[in-house]
């Protein structure tokens, strides 16, 4: 089952870009969406085993296509063009903690006074994980003294939940944002617009295409290379922290390394960089999504799934409505989203699903502070809901 997980995850992305290439449809859906619907469907028919081996091998493989999916993408990277972002993603930010946060209030005032101590370290371990990602939710359970059963139940519920989120956020969040909330390209001029979005049809053909010309190997070899090296010195810099700091270090260090080299004109002109970094989300995506199972609502306690619930739609819900309030643009409040509730090695597979390399850098800098400050923002709203509620 091990060899079939990874040649599933690995040769299934190939599949995938060549049904966007023959397809006219699935090429305007984009090869990411496709990969999480059928990712997803599959694991709902309970094609992939539920157990922990399994689990271990998607998720080994999601961890390690990342670090190289994160150089890859940055490489072609304009950063001149990110301090005209960086105004609307430090407001999509602030509304995104703020949203988790009135969500967390609402879903303890309607389900958390049962057991106020309990639900109230529940909302600030579910504010952990929504603005910062698992290594906080980890941290809070422990700062705050969960019980491990506990633990264990907002654990489960919370993956279930969050790919509902994610299915929702990367199929039809464009869409659906749209109808009310202002398009990345509407309040920014048309050269940086033109530089940040690509064509989605164009980008899809690229995807299949240009990643398999013999006169692009010798670019994508030297942007792997390069990409391996990074991940080497970023790991050896993330070894001589805590443990439990590894990976924020990790990413922070890859991310930082990787806009660096893209300041050097030959790295930024290596071709095919960005498709090759997607490919790797692709297997990412495959990775993740198939992991989505039907057994892990078997058992349910009522009032912490709800709670769990209201947490997460209500963290997307508020945080949208801020946005639009304050006229953020669609790209960056999904980018933004994304990068919180599901850490920021989610904002490529955003970038790569909106096809706008624009918001990947800005979106990985917003779910690094999450990370840095998801700790802190979970233990004092846990304290605030049992002195205020």
């Amino acid at each position: 089952m091990t060899i079939f997980i990874i040649l599933f995850c690995v040769l299934s992305p190939l599949f995938i870009l060549w049904l966007t290439y023959k397809s006219s449809l699935l090429n305007k859906v984009g090869s990411i969406i496709v990969a999480y619907i059928i990712a997803c469907t599959l694991g709902l028919l309970g094609v992939f085993p539920d157990t922990d081996e399994v689990h271990g091998v998607q998720t080994t493989i999601a961890s390690a296509t990342v670090p190289f999916a994160i150089p890859l993408m940055l490489f072609s990277a304009d950063i001149k063009s990110w301090a005209k972002l960086a105004p609307d993603f430090i407001k999509s930010l602030i509304f995104g903690i703020l949203g988790c946060a009135i969500a967390i209030v609402v879903g303890f005032v309607l389900y958390g006074q049962s057991d106020r101590v309990m639900f109230a370290n529940i909302g600030g371990m579910l504010t952990g994980l929504y603005t910062g990602g698992n290594a906080n939710l980890a941290s809070l359970k422990v700062a705050l003294g969960v019980d491990e059963s506990v633990f264990v139940l907002v654990s489960a519920y919370s993956v279930v939940l969050s790919a509902v989120y994610l299915f929702f956020v990367i199929i039809f969040g464009k869409k659906v944002l749209g109808f009310f909330m202002p398009d990345f390209a509407s309040d920014k001029d048309a050269e940086d617009a033109e530089l940040g979005k690509l064509s989605v049809e164009n980008h899809e053909n690229e995807l299949f295409l240009g990643l398999f010309r013999r006169d692009n190997l010798r670019d994508l070899g030297l942007s792997l290379l390069l990409s391996a090296g990074i991940i080497i010195v970023g790991a050896g810099v993330a070894f001589l922290f805590p443990k439990d700091m590894f990976q924020s270090v990790f990413i922070l260090g890859i991310s930082l390394l990787s806009v660096l080299a893209s300041m050097n004109k030959r790295i930024r002109s290596l071709k095919r960089t960005f498709e090759a970094g997607t490919f790797f989300i692709l297997i990412f995506s495959v990775a993740v999504a198939s992991q989505v199972s039907l057994g892990t609502l078997k058992n349910i306690n009522p009032d912490i799934f709800m709670f769990t619930t209201v947490a997460t739609i209500g963290a997307l819900f508020f945080h949208v409505l801020l946005s639009a309030i304050f006229r953020v643009d669609t790209d960056t409040t999904l980018t933004t989203s994304i990068s919180l509730i599901c850490s920021p090695p989610f904002a490529p597979v955003m970038g790569g699903a909106l096809h706008n390399k624009a918001v990947i850098g800005p979106g990985i800098a917003v779910g690094l502070f999450g990370y840095a400050a998801g700790t802190y923002i979970g233990f004092g709203l846990a304290k605030m809901l049992l002195f205020v509620f």
